[in-house]
């Protein structure tokens, strides 16, 4: 049994480095978190040389479910819809579909993704498949790191000022007809900044599909062909949570 596995795993072709594209925003004192929620926080517990000169480190952090690259459950927005813990681990691991709508988003800084753009991507690409992790490259991503640009705000719990791309309800609303498992983008929400309703995020909830914000390095991935991995923190009844997410390029 033992030689077979050794042999299995000897014959296995090892992962090409430069097909992967890390997609995550490291977690730090520059991570951007929404007005009202608690901040990435961490601080050394133990770092150094004990007394007999060994090694050891250890930390802590803190923060709010919803702050950098993380997933939102549909339970976010949707009264008994799933909490973290409960999405399928299949769910976390799908075919990437790109829409990059950073052109728009130039010249309207509260563009939202329209069912036009979905039909101009399908119109060159084919319909969006069923299972499939969409993706909604605004650009947004180069702000990151200033709140004040990336958020259109920078005082704490000020939400009436918010400005920056998302997408439209029609358009989940669409995205949730295809049975797409996500959907992502690259900035702090799936509404736009001045949303008050959050009909994106309601629409999506209602799907049971879940939702990754702050993506990074969306302009390294293609239309199609990528695969998605998309890992959340397991948090018992959470509604959302940090999110390493990779990319393996075709």
């Amino acid at each position: 049994m033992l030689i077979a596995f050794l042999a299995a795993a000897a014959a296995t072709p090892a992962i090409d480095e430069t097909k992967l594209v890390d997609l995550t925003h490291a977690f730090d004192d520059k991570a951007i978190y929404w007005p009202t929620a608690k901040p990435f926080t961490w601080e050394k517990e133990s770092w150094g040389r004990n007394a007999q000169g060994d090694w050891y480190t250890a930390a802590r952090y803190s923060a709010s479910e919803h702050g950098g690259t993380h997933l939102d459950a549909p339970i976010h927005f949707g009264e008994g819809k799933q909490t973290i813990d409960q999405i399928p681990v299949d769910k976390f691991v799908g075919p990437a579909v790109v829409i990059d709508v950073s052109e728009a988003v130039a010249k309207n800084r509260d563009y939202s993704l329209a069912p036009s753009d979905i039909t101009a991507w399908e119109a060159k690409h084919g319909q969006i498949p069923a299972a499939s992790i969409v993706l909604v490259r605004t650009g947004w991503e180069k702000y990151w790191g200033d709140k004040l640009a990336y958020l259109g705000t920078a005082e704490p719990g000020d939400t009436a000022n918010l400005h920056f791309p998302g997408i439209s309800k029609e358009a989940a609303v669409l995205l949730g007809e295809r049975k797409v498992d996500a959907i992502g983008l690259d900035t702090p929400s799936l509404d736009h900044g001045p949303s008050k309703d959050f009909a994106a995020h309601r629409a999506f909830a209602a799907a049971n599909v879940y939702g990754l914000e702050n993506v990074a390095n969306l302009d390294r991935l293609p239309p199609v062909g990528a695969t998605l991995i998309a890992l959340p923190m397991k948090i018992k009844g959470g509604t959302g949570g940090p999110t390493r997410i990779l990319a393996i390029l075709p």
